[in-house]
């Protein structure tokens, strides 16, 4: 179990103004912490920073204590992140999409078609596992990205935006499944428009006019 911190963190992009500045927050084992605000906000920069893509101007990221250099670091660390934009390879099948997924990360063959037999139930996607994404709904997208992270089984689960598709009862169940990953120790971060959704969360960070505050601390 490992917390995932930002301590004083400003963040943005080339040689333009930071979207986000002086953040400082933790994402601890065992919770669900909802990162909210309008759209452009800076949700996914955070998130984004939080999983080593989008190094601070200033401030750090820090996994353990251990500032992360880049994403490879943090994939290592157990950091996993669920885009925005799923982040599927098309030419590939679902079942695909996360087994190669699991590989990638260290897990053998035999782990990686467990695993993603049981994320993709859990999903209620097992009946797609052989279809190439282009064939799925944005809806079975979204569910296959989100399957893909449970798959990897992280110890930081960054879950972007991954309801926005969704219909209110695979809503319901992916905000279970990410209870399930929080009570098993995963630190969770939902990044999340939907006020429903961070509802359930325990505590919720907002993002406005560029710094972070606290809804719900």
């Amino acid at each position: 179990m490992i917390t995932l911190t930002v301590e004083g963190a400003d963040f943005g992009y080339g040689e333009g103004a930071p979207v986000l500045s002086g953040v400082t927050v933790a994402a601890r084992p065992g919770e669900l912490l909802a990162v909210t605000g309008t759209s452009g906000a800076g949700k996914t920069t955070l998130l984004n920073a939080m999983a080593g893509l989008l190094p601070p101007r200033d401030g750090e990221v820090a996994v353990d204590g251990a500032v992360l250099s880049g994403r490879d670091q943090a994939v290592k660390l157990g950091v996993v992140l669920i885009p925005q934009d799923n982040g599927l390879a098309a030419i590939l099948t679902a079942a695909e999409n996360i087994s190669v997924a699991v590989i990638a990360t260290g897990g053998s063959p035999a782990d990686a078609r467990r695993r993603t037999a049981e994320a993709l139930e859990s999903l209620g996607l097992s009946g797609q596992a052989n279809q190439l994404i282009d064939e799925l709904s944005g809806g079975q997208q979204q569910r296959t990205a989100i399957a893909r992270g449970l798959a990897l089984q992280g110890a930081v689960l960054l879950a972007d935006e991954v309801t926005s598709e969704l219909d209110a009862a695979n809503r319901q169940r992916v905000l279970e499944l990410l209870r399930a990953e929080a009570s098993r120790g995963v630190a969770v971060v939902l990044a999340t428009h939907d006020p429903e959704a961070a509802a359930v969360c325990d505590r919720e960070l907002h993002l406005v006019d560029g710094a972070a505050t606290w809804a719900r601390p």
